[in-house]
């Protein structure tokens, strides 16, 4: 069976100062851009059959410069909907919610159009993926490319595993890295990760 790559997009201004970044549209940095770049190599050796990307500039620009050509935007690879903690940062919210923590909690609402989404929410959206990209998995023409972002891959590789969406919070994700799920005796398993 061909393997699922997935591409956390590369560094922009938020992702470097560790704020949440999901609906705001920000550029990459320079070293953003060369993270992305440095993904050509490694990627160019793959045979891939279908690249799908979030319609954020960020991952449409990493999938570019990392040689991903024929890119076909999917709104389901949107980062998790931050709500009312787009552009804080987890230290600046746990000032007010010390306990709080992403993946089991969730976020708050936040300006219209923004409610926020709970792990939940977020693990339907991955499932709805994966439903979309296995059947070209299954038919093993090629590997499936997706490119996103750290919090909503995270999720996906969880899902993809049979874990519940907070499993998440168990594999963190560079900026312009890959994570490569495939499988082992028929089941699926991560056969890389942060790989660069």
């Amino acid at each position: 069976m061909s393997e699922l790559l997935l591409v956390r997009h590369g560094e922009t201004e938020w992702s470097r100062d560790g704020r949440h970044t999901s609906w705001t549209d920000l550029p990459l940095t320079a070293e953003g851009e060369e993270q992305a770049r440095a993904l050509r190599p490694l990627l160019a050796h793959r045979r891939i059959a279908s690249v799908r990307v979030s319609p954020m500039a960020r991952a449409r620009r990493t999938a570019e410069l990392a040689g991903l050509d024929g890119a076909r935007t999917d709104d389901g690879l949107r980062e998790w909907d931050y709500g009312g903690y787009e552009g804080i940062s987890t230290p600046d919210i746990q000032r007010e919610r010390p306990e709080w923590f992403l993946f089991t909690d969730g976020t708050v609402p936040g300006p219209d159009g923004h409610p926020g989404e709970s792990p939940e929410e977020v693990g339907a959206r991955a499932d709805a993926v994966l439903a979309r990209v296995l059947p070209l998995l299954a038919a093993d023409d090629g590997d499936v490319a997706l490119v996103a972002h750290a919090h909503f891959l995270r999720v996906l590789t969880a899902r993809r595993l049979g874990l519940p969406p907070s499993a998440g919070a168990l594999f963190t994700f560079g900026t312009g890295a890959v994570g490569i799920l495939g499988t082992e005796h028929g089941r699926p398993a991560v056969v890389a990760w942060n790989a660069r």
